[in-house]
């Protein structure tokens, strides 16, 4: 009625709006203030009549209406009546009709037990759900879906935060060799300029290649050379100066522990002994041609 009302005005032209102005039909202002509230109408009578129209003889049983007051309040030992209550107070209200229910409670349970009804819910109870089947297997998906939803998030929240780390520890690598390879430079410069002259820094560059390629220097190092090395440096020395690595020395020359006088002598085998070949027939043999010429030279 209000909307139809709204429109039939909305609808009136401006000269209908000034005519109903100048006879006073029109008031200003949106809201109509009433003159007093409406009575509220209780009908007891009529209430009375339909109770009695629908109401069934049957057995308390299958009626289990109960018609009591709230209970005894155990604080104040009285029992609060529906006019001591607030109607405008919630909690009031609200203790009004908890004790009401109680009181009913208090008046049902004796007279089921009496009945030999059970008030208790079995073990094995089934109770048929007030939702479908249907409606329940779409909340089930809606809950599977926000899981799922809510796994990924998470999942793409680490992926995030590794990928995150991996750039940052990447970045950092860079920025080492970065620094590692200025200094080198650095180092070649000053070398080629003769303001230094250490090359520590190629072997620094060849052991932490080698460290990369093998693992870290502290798992390969070993205490010494290997089987290999030694024997190399048994058998070829260990390097540095040769010349003059020969010459006898005062404890040298002392030392004849070594002394062989068979091999001094040429009395070992094959140095000139009785079955040698270095015997008398080796002194009658003729020398060769270039010996030869090399004598006559020297005889001119």
């Amino acid at each position: 009625s209000d909307s139809g009302s709204d429109s039939e005005d909305s609808s009136l032209s401006d000269s209908e709006l000034q005519e109903a102005f100048a006879t006073g039909a029109l008031k200003p202002g949106l809201n109509v203030v009433l003159e007093e509230r409406p009575k509220r109408r209780n009908d007891t009578d009529g209430l009375k009549q339909c109770l009695a129209e629908f109401r069934q003889q049957l057995t308390w049983v299958e009626r289990l209406d109960v018609t009591l007051g709230p209970v005894t309040d155990p604080v104040s030992q009285n029992a609060s009546t529906s006019d001591a209550v607030d109607p405008e107070n919630d909690f009031q209200r609200e203790m009004s009709f908890y004790r009401q229910a109680q009181a009913a409670v208090l008046e049902a349970l004796p007279r089921l037990h009496k009945l030999k009804v059970p008030t208790r819910r079995p073990d094995d109870y089934f109770a048929e759900m007030a939702k479908s089947d249907q409606q329940m297997q779409k909340i089930r998906q809606k809950l599977k879906s926000k899981q799922e939803a809510m796994e990924r998030s998470e999942k793409a929240k680490q992926l995030r935060a590794m990928r995150k780390y991996g750039k940052k520890v990447q970045v950092e690598i860079l920025q080492k060799r970065q620094k590692e390879k200025k200094n080198m430079l650095n180092a070649v410069k000053k070398y080629q300029k003769g303001l230094s002259d250490k090359l520590d820094f190629l072997d620094e560059e060849q052991t932490s290649s080698q460290g990369n390629k093998k693992g870290s220097a502290s798992q390969r190092t070993k205490k010494g050379p290997n089987a290999k090395r030694r024997y190399k440096n048994q058998k070829f020395g260990f390097g540095g100066k040769k010349k003059g690595s020969k010459w006898n020395t005062k404890e040298s020359f002392n030392d004849i522990s070594s002394f062989q006088s068979k091999v001094a002598h040429n009395k070992g085998p094959g140095k000139g002994g009785r079955g040698g070949k270095g015997g008398k027939k080796a002194l009658n043999k003729r020398p060769g041609k270039r010996a030869r010429q090399k004598m006559k030279n020297r005889a001119r």
